[in-house]
């Protein structure tokens, strides 16, 4: 049997226990030792992670973070937001998109989400396709709170994916 690809932490970490054990000091060492040297990755995962207890997830209890880093060094964070109504809820991969773009940003590097899943949970579609929107070059990292960590490119997640390229440029298209 192969080993899943999510099931890539370093072992010698130092921290044990259940999610709630692991301090952030531990987890960088652990994602550290997982994604080696890609630049501030560790640090968009930290953030993810700080950033995912303010999420509101009344109903299903999966809190979300999530930090995207832009072309110039930015970063834009959010969290999963949900509603008793289910589909007006927003996924936290979304509402950091919608605070970039909001700040005028338009070209991302990467994006950390983290959440307290045994494996690092990849983005649903429709953040697939929200990401999409802006390039498939998109790094994607996914993180756990037990040190867990895997990483792909957005292309990889989404393939053969509906871009704007995907359709002749019409007027007033921007």
């Amino acid at each position: 049997m192969t080993q899943n690809p999510l099931e890539s932490r370093a072992s010698d970490s130092g921290a044990g226990g259940g999610a709630s054990a692991w301090t952030e000091a531990q987890l960088r060492s652990a994602w550290t030792a997982a994604v080696g040297d890609h630049p501030g990755w560790v640090d968009l995962l930290a953030q993810a992670w700080q950033v995912r207890h303010r999420a509101y997830a009344p109903y299903s209890g999966f809190a979300v973070g999530a930090s995207l880093l832009t072309a110039g060094d930015l970063i834009f964070s959010g969290v999963n937001v949900e509603n008793a109504s289910y589909p007006v809820g927003c996924c936290a991969e979304r509402s950091a998109v919608c605070a970039a773009v909001t700040a005028g940003q338009r070209q991302f590097r990467t994006i950390a989400i983290v959440t307290d899943a045994e494996h690092p949970a990849a983005p649903c579609g429709l953040c697939r396709q929200n990401l999409a929107e802006f390039g498939l070059d998109l790094q994607v990292v996914l993180g756990n709170t037990t040190g867990l960590v895997w990483h792909a490119p957005l292309r990889e997640l989404l393939p053969a994916a509906f871009t704007p390229d995907s359709f002749e440029p019409r007027p007033g298209r921007q």
